[in-house]
């Protein structure tokens, strides 16, 4: 089984201006703090003209977790996000929990309408365990969702600037 979820964000700027943000590892480093999270590094190879490859390591407590997933993966939570940006609108999006199960596979896309910039975020989650791997890809779900309404907030506080 695996779960699907497709959300947007919306910034008040145009793509250029988005996609340069994205590119930025104090924005990064800012949506790590925002979230508190207890560790975390960030890298950016940008290759010119919007290409560029994104890795975000970060370390999450894993309060607020069921029972049932808490003894999966422990008191804290290993994340890698992994951003293959293949042009300044799109990338593939990879995200781990070494030693883990699962994985978050999908896509970043970027468009701009009005002068506003809809990032697109389409992830399929699949966790590798029996009878308890959905319930775990829903919970999973719900925290991608918080993560990225952090990322908006964020966004929006570095855009406006």
């Amino acid at each position: 089984m695996a779960t699907r979820l497709i959300h947007d964000i919306v910034y008040d700027a145009p793509l250029a201006e988005v996609s340069a943000m994205l590119g930025d590892p104090s924005f990064r480093e800012d949506v790590c703090t925002y979230q508190r999270v207890l560790r975390s590094s960030v890298r950016v190879d940008d290759r010119g003209g919007g290409t560029r490859t994104v890795v975000v390591e970060q370390v999450q407590p894993a309060k607020g977790i069921p029972s049932f997933a808490k003894k999966f993966v422990g008191n804290e939570i290993d994340i890698v996000q992994r951003e293959e940006w293949t042009t300044e609108d799109a990338a593939e999006l990879h995200v781990t929990i070494p030693g883990k199960p699962g994985e978050m596979l999908g896509t970043i896309a970027l468009a701009e309408s009005g002068g506003l910039t809809t990032e697109t975020v389409d992830v399929t989650i699949k966790v590798h365990l029996p009878l308890v791997g959905g319930k775990i890809e829903g919970l999973i779900a719900d925290l991608l969702r918080k993560a990225l309404d952090a990322e908006n907030a964020v966004g929006r506080d570095y855009l406006s600037r």
